[in-house]
């Protein structure tokens, strides 16, 4: 089975640069989006055999995600029933007899890290969530979750040192989040892995020189694990700052 996870950096703007070939290109199971950028009704999204729900952020024009799914969940739930995190759209749960997943869009610490602290405390909060569930069955998690782990998941990581998303905190966040019985699935196949990044700015070529970072992933449970084949980075797709990341894995629903 194969899920998807791409940020789309505005879903209004991917629809006009071939997301309808890629969608279908990918023939994904579970197609999660995230930074949808629009609210209900603003955008028509043709995907015959796919069920699709949506979590928009209060604000327009502003974070939001999305998944897009052949198999119909017995629960979905919006948010993290956290009131101070749940008006940005940042989280959908799909839950089904065997498992749980979740999209999610971490919040950007921002510029002079004036978002850290807001960071800091949605990465506690996130981690309660996802282990409380975690606790019940298992549970894989994908996004961009707005943090380069380690040296090797970014092009320039000595001066980018303390910037949004490279910052000793959120690296220590993350740690403990994988500390608490998590796995990052695609360092879990190549773990020495080099030059393979996920999101590129748009300013200084950074894409053709492939100066990026690896900042989208998919994170399963450790009861998850079992179920997982192999994962993939799509740096061949574009139309958004980010491509698409994929988790392959065993049949998880007997049908």
């Amino acid at each position: 089975m194969k899920f998807i996870s791409w940020n789309v950096n505005g879903l209004r703007a991917v629809l006009k640069k071939d997301f309808d070939n890629t969608f279908k290109t990918l023939d994904a199971d579970w197609f999660c989006l995230q930074e949808t950028k629009m609210q209900a009704g603003q955008a028509t999204v043709d995907t015959p055999g796919y069920y699709q729900y949506f979590n928009y952020a209060e604000r327009k024009g502003y974070s939001g995600t999305a998944v897009f799914t052949k198999h119909k969940p017995d629960n979905v739930t919006y948010g993290i029933g956290t009131p101070e995190f749940d008006d940005e759209g940042r989280v959908i749960t799909l839950e089904y007899p065997n498992f749980y997943l979740i999209t999610v869009y971490t919040p950007n610490s921002g510029g002079e890290l004036k978002r850290l602290q807001y960071r800091q405390s949605w990465d506690t909060a996130f981690q309660a969530y996802t282990e409380a569930l975690a606790a019940k069955k298992p549970l894989v998690y994908c996004g961009d979750l707005n943090v380069a782990h380690n040296p090797i998941d970014l092009k320039n990581p000595t001066s980018n040192h303390h910037n949004a998303g490279f910052t000793d905190e959120e690296r220590q966040d993350f740690t403990r989040q994988l500390n608490a019985g998590f796995i990052d699935t695609f360092r879990h196949f190549y773990p020495d892995q080099e030059d393979i990044y996920s999101w590129w700015s748009y300013r200084f070529g950074a894409r053709s020189r492939n100066a990026g970072w690896r900042i989208d992933y998919f994170v399963a449970s450790e009861h998850f694990v079992d179920y997982i084949k192999d994962a993939k980075i799509h740096t061949e797709i574009l139309g958004s700052d980010h491509c698409p990341v994929e988790l392959i894995t065993k049949n998880l629903l007997g049908d």
